[in-house]
């Protein structure tokens, strides 16, 4: 099976006092699913999994296999700090029910043994293995032509999720370097999604929090209507550009989940920023200033600029 479309990364909701949220997390998976997503991906980094207890991450994954129920695939983000860890995690997301796990890179700046992690993880399971790329997160760099020995040479590293800059010019290599069924997804908050799709990206993994406008570029740019997917792109950069500030990110995402009635709390583990009055009242003004609104979960209709 080759993956293609917006998976997006999910939040995980924490009810007020800082438990995790089954009622809203199945809220949100129906929300997902009834905007038309391609798949959903959760425990990464925005989802909070490095704050959260090994039976907390096998009740997430539970839960959102069991609410999507086949509708659509469920990818698990995988990060530890050693090999073995991994192995465990991946496992563990296989036996749950997930499609696809993607795979943070150990803290080793050494080509062949992040070779020989990937390896390993991918020879331990059976469903596809996505590789992570995001050294401002991990620390760790993975070059254009590792990555593409990795995928050329280790038959079950299927994808990878590009999240370093120059993206695009990296993009542009690995899809040279790779086999044509070698799967590329952006990410970085959709700052690039139209570019990378031009590029040859199967799609996008990102927490945007309005993810009805990355289908309407996905569907439009598929559709061979380049213009109207880049009229969407260029309306909707303002909230894309200010939604995807470093630290911040995951409480302007919570909130606007929040507002939309989807999660009952805007809960963070600590530590995470919060957003001040001034701060919610400048998102809520980027968001009416765009066409959009926080008003509930019904599927928002997008339109490109040019309307």
């Amino acid at each position: 099976m080759s993956f293609h479309g917006v998976f997006p990364i999910l939040p995980t909701p924490f009810t007020a006092s800082g438990q995790v949220d089954e009622v809203s997390l199945r809220r949100l998976i129906d929300f997902e699913i009834k905007i038309g997503v391609h798949g959903v991906s959760i425990l990464g980094f925005m989802g909070e999994s490095h704050k959260m207890a090994e039976s907390e991450r096998k009740l997430v994954i539970n839960t959102v296999v069991d609410q999507a129920a086949g509708a659509i695939p469920t990818w698990v983000g995988v990060r530890a700090f050693g090999t073995a860890g991994a192995i465990e995690q991946a496992l563990e997301s296989q036996e749950l029910g997930a499609g696809c796990v993607f795979v943070a890179p150990i803290s080793i700046q050494n080509d062949q043994a992040l070779f020989d992690h990937y390896g390993a993880v991918a020879r331990a399971v059976e469903i596809p293995v996505m590789i992570h790329d995001f050294p401002e997160s991990f620390g760790t760099l993975l070059s254009a032509d590792l990555i593409a020995r990795i995928a050329n040479e280790i038959p079950n590293v299927s994808y990878i999720k590009l999240e370093e800059l120059p993206v695009l010019d990296k993009l542009t290599k690995i899809r040279s370097l790779t086999k044509e069924s070698f799967g590329i997804f952006g990410g970085l908050g959709g700052e690039y999604f139209l570019e990378e799709l031009q590029r040859g990206a199967n799609g996008i993994m990102t927490g945007f929090a309005f993810p009805e406008v990355l289908i309407g570029i996905y569907n439009a740019y598929r559709a061979g209507d380049i213009k109207r997917a880049a009229g969407i792109f260029d309306r909707y950069m303002p909230l894309i550009r200010y939604e995807f500030q470093p630290q911040i990110g995951l409480a302007y995402r919570k909130f606007i989940y929040h507002k939309r009635g989807i999660l009952a709390s805007q809960f963070i583990r600590p530590p995470g920023k919060k957003l001040d009055a001034y701060t919610e009242g400048e998102l809520t003004g980027i968001i009416e200033r765009v066409g959009l609104r926080l008003d509930g979960p019904d599927i928002q209709t997008v339109e490109p600029y040019f309307i």
